[in-house]
């Protein structure tokens, strides 16, 4: 039987990632995460993608936790309830750390696992009528897994708040707290996603590859003379780099870069 709960077209250079349990809101359960995992998983290995686009089919980006498979980890044991969670904090850390841009869609709702998907990604664009929520505590949980991703990207002080209030919050608010980084209407998404990834598509692969490990290197790290040694080496071997390289001379003969052709 074919598994059609995550889908993948490729179009190009720009791979589209869809969820695709519209009955469900596209919620998780052990099935989806290891498909959404393996599918991320693939198109990273792709040297010919270079743009990654999550989105959601129906009217919900991601509700997070699928309520069967909740009742069901109630009755795992410590070490299944482990080896559970450990799945998406896998499924989180391939996200995360895909070597190439990647861009989160959210037409609709997302809670609890979905805010972590977006927070996940590197850029993230939202509907207007876009939702979110970190609703676990009102369920006697904590968003123990995905608390990495959230906290990093919208800070410490929002992230006390709506973890503990479990409130949700509208789009533009998810704006303001930097979950987001642009809301438009709804019929606007799909068009504000592609002229992103053409933005996107003007970069260099590699250097968007050094580029996300510059941040994760840099990010939460000491201004000293250790990190200013490490990024010097960074942006030389960036220069002598073919791509580098590249880039100067087009820039010079005032031409297109070999990876715009």
């Amino acid at each position: 039987m074919t598994d059609d709960t995550v889908l993948l077209a490729v179009d190009g250079a720009v791979a589209t990632v869809t969820l695709n349990r519209p009955e469900t809101h596209n919620a998780f359960d052990d099935a989806l995460i290891a498909r959404l995992t393996r599918t991320l998983e693939d198109v990273g290995a792709r040297d010919d993608v270079r743009v990654v686009v999550l989105a959601g089919r129906g009217k919900s980006f991601c509700a997070g936790a699928d309520l069967a498979h909740m009742k069901k980890a109630a009755a795992f044991s410590q070490e299944q309830n482990v080896a559970d969670a450990r799945a998406l904090a896998r499924l989180l850390t391939v996200l995360g750390g895909l070597p190439r841009p990647t861009v989160a869609l959210v037409q609709g709702p997302a809670y609890g696992g979905g805010v972590g998907l977006v927070s996940a990604c590197d850029i993230a664009l939202a509907a207007e009528r876009a939702s979110f929520a970190l609703t676990e505590v009102r369920l006697g949980l904590i968003p123990a897994v995905i608390s990495p991703y959230v906290i990093r990207t919208i800070g410490e002080s929002h992230a006390r708040r709506l973890m503990l209030t479990g409130e949700r919050f509208d789009a533009a608010h998810a704006r303001r707290i930097g979950l987001v980084h642009e809301v438009v209407p709804a019929e606007a998404l799909g068009a504000r996603g592609a002229e992103v990834v053409a933005m996107l598509l003007q970069g260099s692969p590699d250097a968007h590859r050094r580029a996300k490990a510059l941040i994760d290197a840099v990010s939460g790290r000491p201004i000293d003379e250790a990190l200013a040694d490490d990024v010097a080496r960074r942006i030389a071997a960036a220069r002598a780099s073919e791509d580098g390289r590249e880039g100067i001379a087009a820039f010079l003969e005032k031409r297109a870069p070999n990876w715009r052709a």
